[in-house]
């Protein structure tokens, strides 16, 4: 049975789920969508074209769905915030919705966003993202499934990272940061190395992690650029995990990140 606080505001336009509970001074405007089993603390503020999936959980003074912070959007056009299901959603995180009309934010299911993080317009993440304490992702930016990203990190506009990747506190990008890679805090864009116990967690074997490493080392260590390590793991590693490496990086409008202590030419600096 759904539950819904005498003191909260909820539009007759709004959808709301099978036991679903609404906390005290919640506000849930037109064109909402609440997913069945989700619960909504206090002062949680659910703005217009947002959806929320079944079994969430959006705690105290969150706000999901406002006008994106740019100044070419027109708040008379529609765009959506997308929510997946299972997702843990903490004190004081903000989302916003896509700037252009028609346009999308996007949260997969699983992921869980910690205290005052925050999602500009346009972002996108995938599946069982992890996201801590006071971080912010800019407009457009992207993050794959799996991905852990730590306390204050900073990520500039389109940028991307890759699938289980993971960044260290205070760490700030504003180029891609390839799948499986590790950051260095305090440290901009820069990787260190391969999140070795990500991919043990997701359940990687140890075959394949040794071709992710060999990997890592033909873009890293070898002295080659990019384009070089890219052909040279194409042909050694034709398909499989490597091949994610070699996708990841052909798509990338930003360049990729340096790495600490590479012999010969930084591949990150072509």
């Amino acid at each position: 049975m759904t539950t819904i606080h005498p003191t909260a505001i909820v539009h007759a336009g709004a959808e709301i789920g099978n036991d679903v509970t609404i906390g005290p001074y919640a506000v849930i405007e037109d064109k909402v969508r609440v997913g069945a089993g989700t619960v909504l603390w206090p002062h949680v503020t659910l703005c217009r074209f947002t959806t929320i999936g079944e079994s969430c959980a959006i705690h105290a003074n969150a706000v999901l769905g406002d006008w994106p912070q740019d100044t070419a959007f027109d708040p008379k056009e529609e765009s959506y915030l997308r929510i997946g299901a299972h997702c843990m959603i903490r004190e004081g995180v903000t989302m916003h919705r896509g700037t252009k009309p028609g346009t999308t934010t996007e949260v997969g299911d699983r992921c869980f966003l910690m205290v005052n993080s925050h999602l500009g317009h346009n972002v996108k993440l995938g599946a069982s993202v992890i996201i801590a304490n006071g971080t912010l992702l800019g407009g457009y930016a992207e993050v794959g499934d799996g991905a852990f990203i730590s306390g204050n990190c900073l990520i500039h506009q389109f940028t991307r990272v890759g699938r289980l990747a993971i960044l260290a506190g205070a760490t700030a990008i504003n180029k891609d940061v390839p799948p499986f890679c590790k950051t260095q805090g305090l440290v901009p864009n820069t990787v260190v190395g391969l999140n070795v116990i990500g991919l043990k967690r997701a359940g990687i074997g140890p075959e394949d992690r040794l071709v992710i490493k060999r990997a890592f080392a033909i873009l890293y260590r070898s002295g080659l650029n990019v384009s070089q390590a890219v052909a040279r793991m194409k042909k050694e590693y034709p398909s499989g995990l490597a091949g994610e490496f070699c996708t990841f990086i052909e798509a990338s409008k930003r360049g990729i990140c340096r790495s600490c202590g590479v012999v010969g030419k930084d591949v990150a600096d072509e």
